[in-house]
């Protein structure tokens, strides 16, 4: 990653980002909310990626150097926290129900209420994330090469089906080493990362205006319908929301 810029105080804001957009790698002193509750947000960092449609968001905790990018055009609402009432210290994808999405949206519109009335706001807004739940939606950075280049093929091409013993031969590893590595360093196994690694990419395309059967194809299910299950299973809904 880039070198960062140091921004002392998270913000509470909302920016509105052409697609493509992006905000340059810095880190805060206090903790933040990203949340898109239009187009889709990814944030980087030295240890991995994380992605959110609009019913997720990406918790920062304070320090983390990250950077943001947006799928699509995207309304980014940024709440900085002192408070961290999940306890997290490394970034994660947090599920954003109604009423947690209505709080957020207000948090960074207001600008008139009284510091009273906004610390009522904050105080049920901190209620909510206590209750909310971590999401999957992790793509982590491998350390070992050999690991890095088996990624790095289907990374290019999300819809590549090698094997792992096919990917093992372009990595220069056995199939063995590389099923070890994935648990090791990525704490899942190589169908899993996989899957979260077409999602990643699924949820791109479909930003940027793809047509569900187009991306299905382009991120290497075997029919639409199977795109269309597993979205469902992992976002709670179709992908055909998400497009523009």
């Amino acid at each position: 990653m880039s070198t960062s810029r140091h921004q002392p105080i998270a913000p509470t804001v909302l920016r509105r980002l052409d697609a493509g957009a992006g905000i340059d790698a810095h880190r805060h002193d206090d903790h933040q909310i990203a949340y898109a509750a239009r187009g889709v947000l990814a944030v980087a960092t030295d240890h991995g990626h994380w992605i959110a449609p609009a019913n997720r968001a990406i918790w920062i905790p304070a320090g983390a150097v990250h950077q943001h990018r947006a799928y699509g055009r995207t309304d980014l609402h940024l709440v900085g926290l002192t408070e961290n009432p999940l306890g997290l210290t490394t970034p994660a994808v947090l599920a954003v129900g109604p009423l947690l999405r209505e709080l957020i949206i207000a948090h960074t519109n207001d600008s008139e209420s009284t510091p009273a009335e906004r610390a009522r706001l904050r105080g049920v807004l901190l209620d909510q994330l206590q209750r909310t739940a971590q999401q999957p939606l992790r793509l982590p950075l491998a350390r070992d090469p050999r690991l890095a280049a088996a990624c790095a093929v289907l990374t290019s091409n999300p819809a590549d089906n090698s094997s792992l013993a096919g990917l093992g031969l372009q990595a220069g590893a056995s199939e063995r080493t590389l099923s070890r590595l994935f648990r090791t360093e990525f704490a899942m196994t190589f169908p899993q990362w996989r899957t979260q690694l077409r999602l990643h990419h699924a949820l791109i395309l479909l930003a940027e205006g793809h047509a569900v059967t187009t991306v299905a194809i382009r991120c290497g299910w075997s029919t639409p319908s199977a795109f269309i299950d597993t979205f469902r299973q992992t976002f709670g809904h179709t992908p055909g929301r998400h497009r523009p």
